[in-house]
């Protein structure tokens, strides 16, 4: 079986256990908070893989990916709300809302990347001069802007910016054009259908020359530009690159299925960015199955912390300490585990390896053999006529 029958056969495999899921997940998983944290796991992958581009490849460090998520989260919002009408029209089958989604997830979503890539492009320019902490604070910087900008707006005013900042909801969040909510269409098909998709796009990019050139950016910036490789060329693609891919992660954020279907912009604050960078540290800086692997621990820690204060004994403990807060610890337990993890192993639980890298071909030690019939090699390695032993 050829490399591209094998490839071909494993996208069909993989498509049709999505689409598989998509009509049985509600009766595999009853629990629609179950669900819906599978799904957020999904989006939590998008985004570790995204950041990943720019703080594992590039080598730069941005801590505002929140608000390139929030930004494909809002678009992908409006976009899909004003084009399937009111939320209410999503309910009924899942066949029929599957076949709604054919054509309004990839536009919403889309929508959502592109938007979130042009910011990407206004952020990522102006930072070519800057660096490590000074690049960092630019970044946060945005996203704090993008979300002050909308939690802050004049709900009165109608007219204008004002008026168009206004319609996202303020504080309360965007809750779709008639306020009941944005219709929420994206299934498991979709939703772990991007994740995969996003997860071989940057596997792909970092194998490929671009993404050498990145980690040779990375590295040694002038030894690199001394053999060609273009910086702002490179950093630039790579900013925008990773935020469109975010946005593409806040896309369906915004409208996956079993979820809010609101979109409130103190959901995209300085925590989620940390959340974020913790998960691309945790499963190592410029690997991408260990941003997988660290957002997936992210995600469900966060779950088992809420289950765990429902254990009677856990809620014993917490009367006789009525200062216990295992969400408020939640902090202090990923501290602990950074700060083991930097003194153990400071690149990370993989480093830059993946778990399923291709195997290399182990050189011959005796070296390549003579073609035989053709021209040998005599003794001093001259070589001699066919037919002649040396």
């Amino acid at each position: 079986m050829t490399a591209r029958i094998r490839t071909l056969a494993w996208a069909l495999l993989i498509a049709a256990v999505l689409l598989l899921l998509e009509f049985t997940l509600p009766a595999l998983v009853p629990d629609s908070s179950i669900r819906q944290l599978l799904m957020l796991a999904a989006v939590y992958i998008m985004v570790a893989v995204s950041l990943n581009v720019i703080n594992g490849m590039a080598g730069q460090f941005s801590i505002g990916h929140a608000g390139f998520v929030g930004i494909g989260a809002y678009t992908a919002g409006i976009v899909l709300s004003n084009l399937h009408g009111p939320a209410g029209a999503s309910s009924g089958s899942i066949m029929v809302a599957f076949a709604r989604a054919w054509y309004l997830v990839p536009v919403s979503v889309g929508a959502g990347a592109i938007v979130a890539s042009l910011f990407g492009f206004l952020v990522g320019l102006p930072s070519l001069r800057l660096r490590g902490d000074y690049l960092a604070i630019v970044t946060l910087g945005f996203a704090e802007i993008f979300r002050l900008v909308i939690a802050s707006a004049n709900l009165n005013a109608k007219e204008g910016f004002g008026g168009a900042v206004a319609s996202l909801g303020g504080p309360n969040g965007y809750a779709g054009t008639d306020g009941q909510g944005v219709p929420l269409l994206a299934g498991p098909f979709w939703v772990f259908g991007g994740a995969v998709l996003m997860i071989v796009a940057t596997w792909r990019i970092k194998f490929s020359g671009w993404g050498r050139a990145l980690r040779a950016l990375r590295e040694d910036e002038i030894a690199a530009a001394a053999v060609g490789v273009d910086p702002t060329r490179y950093k630039v693609v790579s900013f925008v690159l990773a935020a469109s891919l975010a946005g593409v992660a806040g896309g369906f954020w915004a409208t996956m299925r079993d979820g809010l279907g609101i979109v409130q912009p103190d959901q995209f604050n300085f925590q989620f960015s940390f959340d974020a960078i913790t998960m691309v540290i945790l499963g190592g800086s410029g690997s991408v199955s260990g941003s997988v692997l660290g957002a997936l621990f992210v995600t469900f820690t966060v779950k088992i912390i809420e289950l765990a204060q429902g254990i009677d004994a856990v809620k014993e403990l917490q009367r006789a300490n009525p200062w216990l807060d295992l969400n408020a610890l939640r902090m202090v337990i990923y501290a602990g585990v950074l700060i083991a993890l930097m003194i153990l192993r400071p690149e990370g639980l993989l480093g830059e390896r993946e778990l399923f890298a291709k195997k290399q071909v182990e050189p011959d030690p005796k070296g390549p053999q003579p073609k035989t019939g053709g021209a040998t090699t005599d003794a001093q390695g001259s070589p001699a006529a066919p037919g002649v032993v040396a």
